[in-house]
């Protein structure tokens, strides 16, 4: 390889180390009048959550994964972090801990809106 070649492939792995980090410190964001985490996935929200508190754990968590929160990612604005019961971050809106839903394939789908009447897209 030319140094020319070494150089490129250097810049591209620095820029690809660099975009999560600056797509995970927007938490999400507003699509159609609904939060999406930074890769254009819906977000939801949990009637049995209450407190600043998920009460979604273990296997409800597989199925609804919490948008977690990174060290170092900063809160602002009506967007807090909330401590899980394994220990680990997750995002919240409005005091409402997020979720994404496993069954959403595409940035757009929302096949969990208003699953078991107690999942809701979350909005801002």
């Amino acid at each position: 390889m030319t140094r020319h070649t070494l150089n490129w492939m250097a810049l591209f792995a620095v820029a690809a180390l660099a975009l999560p980090g600056v797509a995970a410190a927007a938490p999400g964001m507003e699509k159609n009048g609904v939060l999406v985490d930074s890769a254009g996935m819906t977000l939801y929200t949990f009637d049995k959550d209450a407190g600043g508190k998920s009460m979604c754990n273990d296997d409800c968590a597989k199925n609804w994964p919490p948008l977690k929160a990174m060290a170092g990612e900063a809160a602002e604005g009506k967007w807090t972090q909330i401590k899980r019961e394994d220990g680990s971050m997750q995002w919240a809106y409005d005091g409402k801990p997020l979720y994404t839903f496993v069954k959403d394939k595409k940035g757009g789908d929302m096949t969990g809106d208003g699953m078991k009447d107690v999942w809701h897209a979350a909005k801002p």
